[in-house]
């Protein structure tokens, strides 16, 4: 089967048998195949009992790399990422053909000369129209998600979680971020300090999802752990999202300083502030005349486009478009199942979810160079961020006080998983994020999902206390 799904990728770039083929057909081919591709690795790892996010990442590290070791055109080109955007916009600024820009773009070598021909040969329109719909298709879909994300937060309950999930919130951002910085400076002297915080950054994500689908599986969401563990990663995104909005500002605009620290700092709680304040107050007066209209689909419409009006809105503020998504789904949590009737947004929304997200979590697996690891630094990286990963969210857990297991509260805020390869997506877009660190980030993610279910089941298991304050 990843045999057959990988067939399909690779002939989704082979020369058309008409000089009048549909544009439009490649690019079918090839969604078809990564959707394909994403249903056997989630599957695959399901039955083992991990998140099939995992499966989906590793379904594109393996077929990326097949693909490129065979030297199927399509793969070679994909793997290569915002290189190609780079490529595409010096090709039509400085008026060269696209081979010639990416030999001015790409560092000189075999490999350089391999992507040169493919986009001069006769395949080379077609690959581009694929990476670059896959591409776009992939910023939509991590908008989509984290206006699910914000959907699924709610704002009472991370109240209601009080102090003691906001310390291990606030640790297990401080600590991971203080942690990488240490160990990006000391094994990355050469990168600037915008990509030393760039993968601190990373480093303070947590996944709710596959925390809270562990939780869930295991019958413990009821503890009084649990509860502390999800308000701390949700406690941990929101910071996480503030930590990413101040470094992408400061990497775009190029200079680091504390008055520009603070600066963007201020404006990234000013435009999440802000539009969830005013969001609330005027979003229920257009939802209720909307509702009386009786427009077909309104819901869908309505919190779509606020979704993305929001993300429109964050990056003409200088922030990450991820972060508008967010808020708006924090929005509309609150009131708009109830004031419109009918199936809730998100449930509206996960077939939408279904088809694209998976492919972005596919898409960064394909980006994924296994032959950065020929060289030991990069290996040495991995496992450097990888143990910090681990280190630095455990003893988060320890902020909990006595009373609570909390090892397993720090295990529970473990997992990288999506929400840090999206992180991890960004920097790479943003130039600061290279092919060896982005392989680095990927492996951390990987380990710290993949031993988070296991070792949480592990110390749920031992007799946890019922309540907080009973003997540990």
């Amino acid at each position: 089967m990843i045999a057959f799904a990988s067939y399909l990728f690779f002939a989704s770039a082979s020369p058309a048998a008409g000089s009048h083929a549909d544009p439009v057909a490649p690019i079918l081919i090839a969604l078809v195949a990564m959707s394909f591709a994403a249903a056997i690795g989630g599957r695959v790892m399901q039955r083992f009992g991990q998140a099939a996010v995992l499966g989906e990442l590793l379904i594109g590290v393996l077929v990326g790399n097949l693909g490129y070791l065979y030297h199927q055109p399509g793969i070679t080109i994909i793997r290569e990422g915002d290189s190609i955007s780079n490529i595409e916009q010096t090709a039509l600024l400085q008026k060269v053909s696209v081979g010639e820009a990416a030999r001015q773009i790409l560092p000189a070598g075999p490999h350089t000369e391999e992507i040169a021909k493919i986009l001069e040969g006769p395949v080379g329109l077609k690959v581009l129209a694929i990476h670059t719909f896959l591409d776009q298709l992939s910023r939509i879909a991590i908008i989509i998600l984290l206006f699910l994300v914000g959907l699924e937060t709610s704002l009472k309950e991370m109240r209601a979680v009080g102090w003691t999930a906001s310390l291990v919130g606030g640790l297990g951002v401080i600590l991971p971020l203080g942690l990488g910085l240490l160990v990006t400076t000391i094994l990355l002297p050469a990168s600037s300090f915008g990509a030393h915080l760039f993968i601190g950054g990373v480093l303070t994500a947590t996944s709710v999802g596959i925390t809270a689908r562990v939780l869930r599986d295991l019958g413990q969401m009821d503890r009084p752990e649990s509860k502390i563990i999800l308000g701390a990663a949700v406690i941990d995104d929101v910071l996480g999202l503030l930590v990413l909005a101040v470094v992408t500002a400061l990497i775009v605009q190029g200079s680091v300083s504390l008055v520009n620290i603070l600066g963007i700092t201020l404006k990234a709680v000013l435009f999440l502030a802000g539009s969830i304040g005013i969001g609330m107050w005027v979003t229920p007066m257009i939802v209720r005349r909307l509702a009386r209209l009786q427009i077909e689909n309104v819901k869908l419409i309505f919190g779509v486009g606020f979704a993305f009006v929001l993300s429109w809105l964050a990056n003409l503020a200088g922030l990450a478009t991820i972060i508008g998504a967010f808020a708006a789904g924090l929005i509309l949590e609150r009131f708009f199942d109830k004031e419109l009737g009918g199936f809730s947004l998100r449930d509206m929304l996960s077939p939408v979810e279904s088809l694209i997200v998976p492919i972005f979590f596919v898409l960064m697996g394909l980006q994924v160079k296994l032959e950065a690891f020929n060289n030991l630094s990069v290996a040495i990286l991995a496992a450097a961020l990888t143990a910090v990963a681990i280190g630095g969210k455990i003893f988060s857990g320890f902020a909990a006080g006595r009373g609570l297991k909390r090892l397993a509260i720090g295990i529970g805020m473990m997992p990288r998983g999506e929400v840090g390869l999206i992180f991890a997506g960004i920097g790479r877009g943003l130039g600061v994020v290279s092919d060896s660190i982005f392989a680095s980030i990927v492996i951390m993610v990987i380990i710290t999902t993949m031993l988070t279910p296991p070792l949480l089941k592990l110390t749920l298991a031992r007799g946890l206390p019922k309540a907080i304050g009973d003997p540990a």
